[in-house]
């Protein structure tokens, strides 16, 4: 099986990105962060402890996570719009932060790709989980211009709680604490491809992936 690794800052496209190159070649698009917030959103319905690293590992070692056509389903049950409340969003952090939880959650995600060729999304995919993947990417962007995405696609949403100025700010102190996390920190793989998508669309972006791909002989033309 094939890997395509995308990893980078939060707002420089990763998930776009990622599902629209899957969805062109027709492979299995991994959204890891989904995947984490699947065992916070499990952690909370059961009333398992946050700070209990033991018990939030055994759970994501005993939980079916997947997706398909954009949707997430933890043991068989959509959770796609469950999973991106507030709250849910404050518990990822304890889960993704604690060792153990990761080393499961790396076992789920290398035995999907045993499965499927992939297009898989996070912060340490080419340097922890899949550092021989075929191809790596690395997503970057200005401060500046991912806020400036993240506040039209909030916009868009009617939500208009926090300004462009706020979201920079919270995104700023995200980034440094994605960079100085104990375990899957984020950062590019030496041998990552770096590409900064300040002002290319979309399609650009899919398209510059789609031609190093082809260059490597994983696709054809």
């Amino acid at each position: 099986m094939k890997i395509i690794t995308l990893d980078g800052p939060a707002g420089a496209g990763k998930s776009s990105t990622a599902r629209a190159l899957a969805h062109e070649l027709g492979w299995y698009h991994m959204d890891t962060g989904a995947m984490y917030r699947s065992v916070a959103f499990a952690a909370l319905e059961q009333d398992i402890s946050l700070e209990n690293e033991k018990d939030l590992a055994e759970l994501a070692a005993s939980l079916d996570v997947h997706s398909a056509h954009g949707n997430v389903f933890l043991n068989g049950r959509n959770i796609t719009a469950e999973i991106r409340i507030d709250r849910v969003t404050t518990a990822t952090r304890f889960v993704a932060d604690a060792p153990a939880v990761r080393e499961e959650m790396k076992k789920m995600q290398r035995n999907l790709s045993k499965e499927f060729n992939l297009v898989t999304e996070g912060r340490d995919q080419g340097t922890i989980v899949f550092p021989d993947a075929e191809l790596k990417i690395y997503l970057d962007a200005s401060p500046a211009a991912r806020a400036a995405r993240r506040y039209r696609e909030r916009v868009d949403l009617g939500d208009q709680s926090q300004t462009m100025n706020e979201i920079l700010s919270s995104q700023i102190e995200r980034d440094q604490g994605d960079r100085d996390r104990p375990v899957g920190a984020m950062a590019a793989a030496v041998d990552a491809i770096i590409i900064n998508t300040d002002g290319l669309s979309l399609e650009n972006v899919v398209k510059q992936v789609l031609e190093i791909a082809c260059d490597r002989g994983l696709v054809s033309n």
